[in-house]
């Protein structure tokens, strides 16, 4: 048990690292904190999506 939510957080990691280096180009910026691990490790992709558009329509 513990090794899956390890494995979903550093998946949750990485996903949001290559986000950030894909979309860094548009001006989205979404930050690596305990936050946006936590909503992706728990929501997955639609997570991810979300805060890559709530962080642009924010700014």
């Amino acid at each position: 048990m513990i090794l899956k939510i390890i494995k979903k957080l550093v998946f949750a990691i990485l996903i949001i690292y290559g986000l950030d280096l894909l979309i860094q180009n548009l001006g989205i910026f979404v930050p690596l904190n305990l936050v946006t691990i936590f909503i992706v490790s728990t929501l997955g992709f639609p997570g991810l999506i979300s805060l890559a558009l709530s962080f642009f329509f924010l700014i």
